[in-house]
């Protein structure tokens, strides 16, 4: 069996299940982990794979499996995808990373990752994505896009908005960086940009941070 390979898989599952027959079967109460890998488990996977936790290849990982959440995948999305990407041993893995993070430079590639990232980091049973997780997801995201208005991008939401990214916003803000010239002279103030889009716009030329038109 695939899963065999990776030691962190039956140890968690073991842990999880005994913790619930102890402590919570006889009460009635379902376990949420049973066939689940957890942060635990994630960790010892990055360590054998020789890789930080926080690399942002472990997102693409994370879009080829499938997961629904942030720092966990279910027995069905890792087996799926390890069967998908043609990975049985941990070499074969590691091996894999390479050809994982040169998708992110494929432009359809990454738009699908990008769009991907929002329901993976938002918290269970939330529209909108913390803005903490989304600031953090974008310094990610657009380190590989080379997008020289993030930080100040990051640093306007949290003077003057304070408050969690709906998807429109998410899905949005990607489309402004790549049609949108960092002088602005093509942005279009009638067009269906998100309100927040609208303000950044004001705010980096309210500040001096650009000059609109000029090249």
């Amino acid at each position: 069996m695939v899963v065999r390979q990776y030691r962190e898989v039956g140890e968690k599952y073991e842990e999880e299940k005994e913790k619930w027959t102890r402590c919570g079967k006889s009460r009635g109460i379902p376990n949420p982990y049973v066939d689940m890998i957890l942060v635990d488990g994630i960790t010892l996977l990055c360590n054998d794979l020789q890789v930080d936790p926080q690399d942002i290849v472990m997102l693409v990982v994370s879009w080829h499996m499938k997961a629904a959440t942030m720092c966990e995948f279910s027995r069905q999305e890792f087996i799926g995808g390890l069967q998908y990407l043609g990975i049985d041993t941990i070499e074969k893995f590691r091996d894999k990373l390479s050809y994982m993070r040169s998708e992110l430079k494929d432009e359809q590639k990454f738009r699908e990752i990008y769009n991907f990232a929002f329901g993976w980091a938002k918290e269970k049973g939330q529209k909108s994505l913390a803005l903490d997780t989304a600031i953090g997801m974008w310094q990610l995201l657009f380190a590989e896009r080379h997008w020289p208005l993030v930080d100040h991008w990051c640093q306007f939401l949290q003077m003057r908005h304070n408050k969690a990214i709906s998807r429109d916003t998410w899905s949005q803000l990607l489309e402004f960086a790549k049609t949108v010239d960092l002088q602005l002279s093509n942005y279009d103030e009638e067009g269906a940009w998100p309100y927040l889009i609208d303000e950044f716009v004001e705010y980096l030329t309210e500040n001096g941070i650009v000059q609109r038109g000029q090249n």
